[in-house]
């Protein structure tokens, strides 16, 4: 069973950071990748970023965050992280950690939220102006 829990969510004011969390205890030593995605209101849900799990870890960013967001992973905590900085109000979203086996040695994972299987319960970040 695949259970993912995230955290992290909060209300900052523009510029600042926040780190979410995304817990997977039931995908240890497997091959897989987890994403993040968020859905504001009225719009439809999107990829932030996601990651592999296994070797060097591949990640792969939207064009919307690239350069203020970072994802990683410690596989001992089984815990993937979303550090977001230089947040800005049109960050404000639901955020959902998600996650799909793929086959050993898959280079880059998808940003497609139908190739994902797993869901969490999603944490809210909201950024004000």
């Amino acid at each position: 069973q695949v259970y993912l829990a995230e955290s992290g969510g909060g209300s900052v004011q523009a510029g600042g950071s926040l780190r979410l969390s995304c817990v997977e205890p039931g995908l240890r030593y497997s091959s897989y990748c987890i994403g993040w995605f968020r859905q504001a209101p009225g719009k439809e849900r999107e990829a932030v970023a996601t990651i592999y799990s296994m070797m060097s870890g591949t990640t792969r960013y939207a064009d919307s965050v690239k350069g203020r967001v970072t994802i990683s992973q410690d596989n001992a905590k089984n815990t993937v992280y979303l550090q977001m900085n230089s947040l800005k109000p049109e960050d404000t979203a639901m955020y959902y950690c998600a996650a799909q086996f793929v086959p050993r040695g898959t280079r880059t994972c998808s940003h497609a939220l139908d190739d994902y299987d797993y869901w969490g319960q999603g944490t809210q970040v909201t950024v004000s102006s």
